[in-house]
């Protein structure tokens, strides 16, 4: 009876454990809603939705090819099936790339196996046109979002849904000089604008030369979303020119060189930049870093540009099964680094020990050894604990 008693307790731990480490698991996982940039430099990322028609694809890359803009393009997979051609046209050009579902449904009414499904299609065919991920940008068909969706896009690998601050409605076919009107009228710094690809959206192609010049004229810059959120104050690949700048000073700063500015940002004349201008810039620490931890909107392309390594190294290096899943908190070893022999955990509401060491590979023991804990069972939220990872 005893030993029976013991395999029943034991198998009711282990089921509660594991339940309690996919619930954890989840909640971490949660895709971040965002609306805008938290920023107060003048910074702008212009986005568009391209749905299953395509039509003015080319003439909005067309105008911004013209000013050297760089946006986010949210793709879904019956665009990609009906005009690969111009999908290939919008990456090879440089823009930012979304994923915005397969067919366009309304994600609040479907099943977290659906929304993975929309998601993981898309995903396949843009891996497969552009060979480049959309991960970790998601934007909801028509906007809509809850909980659920949410949490399914978090755990598929998005870690930031794109919403908007600025509609255009453009969709509707209103007019270009509505279109401009209402960017113009209503940008504040750190804006995401909302436009649309297609036919319906008859309007745009006429309203962005004019946008985007009563944009610069307000002394607005031309971010992607990507930039936007990793720009804000020029630690993470972005810089915004202040008075009394020189690139000379800039470069010096972040431990570069005035030319590799200069053909980061295609700039005609060195000499000539902006108080305000935002330009991409190395991050700083690059030279010492030997590991980087993974923070909310990066991808492994973003860290690998920061690192001056590539994608393929860093998967060689960390052993990654799927290039395009990388999580927050993650630690990722650069080239040339020794591996990291511990990090720290902040305990969350939900977390054992026995989670906490499943989810690192590591066991029960060597974390109470690591943090002198007496007790294995009592740990409070928020505590920091050491976590071994030899």
């Amino acid at each position: 009876m005893n030993a029976t008693f013991r395999t029943v307790r034991a198998v009711f731990f282990l089921c509660l454990a594991t339940f309690l480490i996919f619930s954890s698991q989840a909640a971490a996982a949660s895709s971040q809603f965002v609306t805008k940039g938290n920023t107060s430099s003048k910074l702008i990322a212009l986005t568009f939705d391209d749905g299953a028609d395509g039509t003015n694809v080319e003439t909005i890359l067309q105008t911004l090819s013209t000013y050297n803009i760089k946006a986010t393009f949210f793709l879904t997979g019956t665009g990609i099936n009906h005009h690969p051609d111009k999908i290939k046209l919008i990456h090879s050009r440089g823009h930012e790339l979304g994923n915005h579902s397969y067919t366009h449904s309304d994600f609040t009414t479907l099943t977290s196996a659906e929304i993975k499904d929309e998601l993981e299609r898309t995903e396949f065919l843009v891996r497969n046109t552009t060979g480049q991920t959309t991960k970790p940008l998601f934007r909801a068909p028509f906007g809509a979002v809850n909980s659920a969706v949410l949490d399914t896009a978090g755990n598929s690998g998005y870690s930031q849904t794109i919403h908007w601050n600025i509609d255009t409605v453009d969709w509707k076919g209103n007019s270009s000089a509505d279109i401009r009107n209402r960017v113009l009228n209503h940008v504040v710094p750190g804006s995401i604008v909302l436009m649309h690809t297609g036919a319906g959206a008859s309007g745009t192609p006429g309203a962005l030369p004019g946008m985007i010049q009563g944009l610069k004229d307000k002394g607005y810059q031309f971010v992607t979303v990507s930039d936007l959120f990793n720009g804000n104050e020029g630690h993470t690949g972005m810089y915004v020119v202040k008075a009394g700048d020189t690139l000379y000073s800039i470069a010096r700063q972040y431990k570069t060189s005035v030319s590799q500015i200069v053909l980061d940002n295609q700039l005609v004349n060195p000499n000539l930049i902006s108080v305000g201008q935002a330009l991409k810039v190395p991050s700083q620490n690059t030279d010492s870093s030997t590991s980087y931890t993974v923070k909310a909107g990066d991808t492994l392309y973003s860290i690998a540009r920061i690192h001056n390594t590539t994608t393929a190294q860093l998967v060689s290096l960390n052993q990654l099964a799927d290039a395009g899943f990388i999580r927050i908190g993650q630690v990722l070893m650069l080239l040339g680094s020794s591996p990291p022999t511990k990090t720290t955990y902040k305990v969350k509401a939900g977390d054992t020990l026995y989670s906490i060491a499943a989810r690192y590979k590591t066991t029960v023991q060597k974390l109470a050894e690591s943090n002198n804990l007496s007790n294995p069972s009592l740990i409070r939220i928020g505590q920091s604990l050491v976590v071994p990872l030899s």
